[in-house]
């Protein structure tokens, strides 16, 4: 079966750093973009940073300067390296990547479980 199954949420002073990890498991052909995402509360998932295949990142403006995403495509993991943490950052962290699984008849998009990331002030 294939999933993502995220690492490294918990809690952190303002200004401190967490990296999270996201690793996909199963039978996988193939892995395309994979990102992070962010939700609070009432309010809409959002993206927060995204990586290409070929290394390509994007970036929510919010984060940039402060955020950095990574992969590694031979452990099929991403990465965010989070610096400068503000409370404002607080939210559940979700992976997202698009994926062709053994059994799926399209690439289509995986979600992981959601790790939480709590900033004090």
């Amino acid at each position: 079966q294939v999933r993502l199954v995220e690492s490294g949420g918990g809690l952190v002073q303002a200004g401190g750093s967490l990296r999270l990890s996201c690793a996909a498991s199963g039978r996988i052909f193939s892995i395309g973009d994979m990102g992070w995402y962010r939700q609070v509360p009432r309010k809409q998932r959002a993206l927060v940073a995204s990586m290409s295949n070929g290394g390509s990142p994007n970036y929510a403006d919010s984060v940039k300067e402060r955020f950095t995403i990574s992969r590694d495509n031979a452990k099929n993991t991403v990465y965010l390296q989070m610096n400068s943490l503000k409370p404002e950052d607080t939210a559940v962290y979700y992976c997202k990547a698009l994926m062709f699984g053994e059994t799926d008849i399209a690439p289509r998009d995986y979600w992981g479980q959601g790790t939480q990331v709590t900033v004090s002030s």
